[in-house]
């Protein structure tokens, strides 16, 4: 059975060349690209079972171009939201919140 951040990872390369899994701070990554990382996770319970479990990831779209279609590609993922954007050195910054 294959890993399920494993299978996130191929989804978001067909996306972008570029994706970053927890990248270290001082790493030279390539732009445009796609950073992310877990966030945290679901869980839904009844008659004192689990029922439903996601985990949740946090990522971002970096891009030199503020109109970037990649940052639409991630936000009609299925079960993905936006967040919040932010510029910072030249880059634009798209944050979502996608469980998988």
């Amino acid at each position: 059975m294959a890993q399920p951040r494993l299978e996130l990872h191929e989804l978001l390369t067909q996306l972008v060349a570029n994706v970053y899994f927890q990248p270290p701070s001082d790493y030279m990554m390539q732009f445009p690209c796609i950073i992310y990382s877990r966030d945290g996770d679901l869980a839904k319970h009844a008659d004192n079972e689990l029922y439903q479990h996601a985990k949740r990831y946090q990522v971002t779209v970096i891009d030199r171009d503020p109109d970037t279609e990649i940052a639409d590609k991630v936000r009609d993922l299925r079960y993905c939201s936006f967040e919040r954007f932010f510029a910072e050195d030249d880059l634009n910054h798209y944050v979502f919140s996608l469980f998988f």
